[in-house]
């Protein structure tokens, strides 16, 4: 038996069975790519094995694949869960994709756990958003908590925020990663060596959000803090606001929101 089995071994389910690993043992992971599940396993010393195999012994069965692909996955799973006795929980990463319609592709009732990491997870700073449906116990919750835990926060929300947290905490570490992009750039216009620039503008994002957490002020008063009167950074929050940053900013968020949306149909 495993604890925790994880089927899809990308980038993201990667991460979190690296995170798992730290604190849970006896896992196994599972993926259509060979080497992409050989080196998950050398790294976490789990267990190589296959869909089926998870399927009929892990406790905690991490879904780790594309919505696209979803439907074919519950179709392999579905006739060896039928069949166990013993208890199971199954953990869904699968964006857009509602508890029900886990359910429903298994055609039987399960515990289900419906989670929404984020890539800073794979360094453990993510941000994991997660609901559950009425078969999962408090038990199941504190053991998922638990195992999760050296991947970041852990955050339960209602079912029906999971998509629009999905588009800010899923889908925005690729915004901020194109805004510190953008920082360095100019930096290195204005001279800066490249990995000077880089180290620069990333440590100044973190540091930001960090005090934005910290001091539990609303971001404008923190921004209005730094803008001096007829000063160098009002002058760039004025470039930023003349070119829609934010406004930009925010149909990205609604953009993301309507197509995880999309991906659950």
């Amino acid at each position: 038996m495993y604890t925790f089995g994880f089927i899809g071994c990308g980038n993201m389910g990667g991460a979190l069975a690296v995170a798992v690993s730290k604190t849970e043992k006896n896992i196994a992971v599972a993926d259509r790519s060979e080497k992409a599940c050989e080196n998950i396993a050398g790294i976490t010393g789990a267990a190589v094995a296959t869909n089926g195999d998870i399927a009929e012994k892990a406790r905690y069965i991490v879904l780790g694949v594309k919505p696209q692909v979803l439907s074919e996955v519950m179709s392999e799973l579905a006739p060896v869960l039928k069949k166990r006795k013993d208890p199971y929980t199954l953990i869904s990463m699968a964006a857009g994709v509602k508890i029900e319609k886990i359910t429903d592709l298994l055609t039987l009732q399960a515990p289900v756990i419906r989670i929404m990491p984020n890539m800073p997870a794979s360094v453990g700073e993510g941000m994991i958003v997660y609901s559950v449906n009425g078969l999962v116990s408090d038990g199941e919750k504190a053991d998922f908590e638990k195992a999760f835990s050296a991947a970041g926060e852990i955050s339960f929300i209602p079912e029906k925020l999971i998509d629009a947290a999905s588009a800010v905490s899923g889908c925005g570490p690729a915004f901020v990663y194109m805004f510190i992009e953008a920082l360095a750039d100019g930096g290195v216009r204005c001279g800066l060596p490249r990995a000077l620039a880089q180290k620069l503008a990333a440590k100044t994002v973190g540091g930001s959000a960090d005090t934005v957490l910290i001091s539990k002020k609303h971001p404008g008063e923190l921004k209005d803090a730094v803008c001096s009167p007829a000063g160098s950074t009002i002058e760039g929050v004025a470039a930023l606001e003349n070119n829609a940053f934010r406004g930009a900013v925010a149909e990205a968020v609604a953009a993301a929101y309507e197509r995880t949306k999309e991906l659950g149909n």
